[in-house]
């Protein structure tokens, strides 16, 4: 029974012991690391680069949209002036044609 505590105890010591530890007992080599923050960054940059091309694709998208709307826009209004500025043109014509001209 002794050693069956004894055991049970020195197997709790070692996982609370192993816990304790700091994790640098347990680290890579300095080569590794250094590899490991290498391909860290690579992937960071390689994720901005991504993000970047699809946001300046929606982007540019977007322009393309805003100035089909505009053309469209400025065509509409550019029908509406022409058509309020014959209908005035009329309307005036048609006034003074009503009136007598001057001696």
């Amino acid at each position: 029974m002794k050693k069956i505590m004894l055991s049970g105890i020195a197997l709790a010591a070692s996982f609370a012991l192993g816990a304790a530890l700091p994790q640098t007992a347990h680290a890579q080599t300095v080569g590794q690391d250094a590899r490991n923050a290498g391909h860290d960054t690579a992937h960071a940059t390689r994720r901005v680069v991504h993000k970047t091309a699809y946001k300046t694709r929606v982007a540019a998208h977007d322009t393309a949209h805003g100035t089909r709307v505009a053309a469209h826009d400025t065509a509409h209004a550019t029908r509406t002036g022409y058509h309020k500025t014959v209908r005035g043109t009329k309307r005036v014509g048609d006034k003074i044609a009503d009136k007598p001209t001057p001696q």
